[in-house]
């Protein structure tokens, strides 16, 4: 028989999402966010003039974290409803309000509204890990600026960069999230109090008609939950579309973070940079001397989970009838918090590897050096042409000699370039003369340069800006496993 003692537990919270973001989604939170905002309905309808008693709100205030779950879980049980489950718990935590919570409202205002605050929240904790990120890779990028490393196109050796130049692409993407992020966040709106269909024809009743008075109900309730407005229609639930737009907000972070990963797993193949490693750490189990870049490949496999949560709300939006439809709601409780969580996750790891990447400048210099002759082929042959060559005779006397010389190391052995040239009497230069020309410094254009002009334009007033605070809401990186 199996055992079932020790049920599934989701990776997400056993493994990779930190302790930070789990408490966003936690149950105590949602529901506590829940009779919150229960408050904040009956504290503004008091002040707008309906008889909500002094003793009602004092329990509410008394009681928002006051929650028996496993009565909640027996209410739910015969209710069939987690709203209503709700409303009667809160109910015996605060007796005098039982007959005024939840009045004249619906269960998507107190989802949704809550929805859009763990929103919030969450988004919040992903920029503040966004950041970070940010800060430990300027850091990289300032250390290597100018250290010379063999560029890539199509995977194939291209002109040199820097190590820190190339870092400084990562960056960029991660700056244009935040750009994205906070855009979101800026926008964010609130459902706000409308009733059953969107019509707020319930709050209407409650104040007999008078439409200025549910306009100013709207808004109290609103700027209590910490929201300066709503979305100026609704149907029973806020867009959908505002999931759809956050998610892929998630994924175009995600998409960033793949792409670094996948650098890092190049990086690493190559010898030349490294993800940090512990000294009782374990590569393979059946090879002991293999160091797998396992942290950059779980950062590629979440935030694959990411990208493709971003379809989860998009097809979501795509199919709400009318007013709403209900088909959302199971998607929705699976979707969104996996999304955030996965991320988050992602991201611890990517700020512990780019505050611990090792660099190995012999390896980087030795891979550039096999191929720096190559690179330098223009140089040379501009410096023969000046001396009086014929420019497209030495060019075809270099195609020649470089595939010759590219010949050579598909065999196994060393590049002779060099001595292929210097033995070519059209060029008139000796050994010596074109080594002295192989300073791989000469040929990464201004890459240092702009490496400083990057970090201090684009990078360090985000960090002066938003680095204290992400420094003082998170602590050190949570890695798990």
């Amino acid at each position: 028989m199996t055992d079932t003692s020790h049920g599934y537990t989701h990776p997400l919270t056993g493994r990779y999402a930190s302790r930070d973001m789990q408490a966003v989604f936690s149950p105590a939170h949602r529901y506590g966010t829940w009779r919150r905002i229960w408050l904040a309905l009956a504290e503004a309808q008091k002040e707008t003039g309906l008889a909500i008693p002094d003793e009602a709100l004092a329990q509410m205030r008394g009681a928002l974290d006051d929650i028996d779950f496993e009565q909640a879980a027996e209410y739910e049980r015969r209710f069939r409803h987690d709203v209503m489950a709700h409303v009667h718990l809160f109910g015996d935590a605060a007796p005098a309000a039982r007959a005024i919570i939840h009045l004249g409202a619906t269960s998507a205002f107190i989802g949704d509204n809550t929805d859009l605050i763990l929103h919030r929240e969450a988004l919040e904790l992903i920029r503040d890990r966004v950041v970070r990120c940010v800060a430990a890779l300027a850091d990289f990028a300032r250390r290597w600026r100018d250290l010379p490393t063999l560029a890539y196109t199509h995977f194939q050796p291209a002109q040199p960069t820097t190590v820190g130049k190339r870092a400084t692409l990562w960056i960029q993407d991660l700056v244009l999230d935040l750009e994205e992020i906070e855009f979101r966040l800026e926008t964010l709106r609130f459902r706000g109090v409308r009733g059953t269909t969107g019509t707020q024809a319930s709050f209407l009743e409650l104040y007999g008609g008078d439409h200025a008075q549910v306009d100013r109900l709207d808004a109290l309730v609103g700027e209590k939950m910490g929201f300066a407005e709503s979305y100026g229609v609704s149907g029973q639930t806020y867009p959908r579309k505002v999931d759809q737009a956050l998610q892929n907000t998630l994924a175009g972070v995600a998409a960033s973070i793949s792409k670094l990963g996948h650098d890092w797993r190049l990086l690493a193949h190559l010898r030349e940079v490294e993800e940090p490693w512990e000294s009782e750490q374990i590569g393979s189990s059946a090879m002991p001397y293999k160091r797998n870049p396992m942290r950059a490949e779980r950062i590629c496999a979440l935030a694959r989970h990411v990208i493709t949560l971003g379809l989860d709300p998009a097809f979501t939006a795509a199919t709400q009838w009318m007013e709403r439809t209900l088909d959302d709601s199971a998607n929705r409780r699976l979707s969104i918090p996996d999304a955030y969580l996965t991320l988050d996750g992602a991201l611890v790891l990517v700020e512990n590897v780019a505050a611990g990447l090792i660099v190995h400048p012999a390896v980087v210099a030795k891979n550039l050096d096999e191929h720096l002759p190559f690179m330098a082929t223009e140089t040379l042959l501009m410096q023969a042409t000046a001396g009086g060559g014929d420019r497209q005779e030495l060019h075809e006397r270099i195609r020649v000699h470089a595939h010759a010389a590219a010949g050579e190391m598909k065999e196994g052995r060393s590049s002779d370039l060099v001595a292929r040239i210097a033995a070519d009497d059209a060029f008139a230069m000796d050994e010596a003369s074109i080594r002295g020309l192989l300073d791989a410094s000469a040929f990464v254009g201004r890459a240092p340069q702009q490496v400083d002009r990057f970090l201090a334009t684009h990078v360090d007033p985000i960090l002066e800006r938003l680095g204290p605070g992400a420094e003082a809401r998170l602590g050190a990186p949570d890695v798990r496993v």
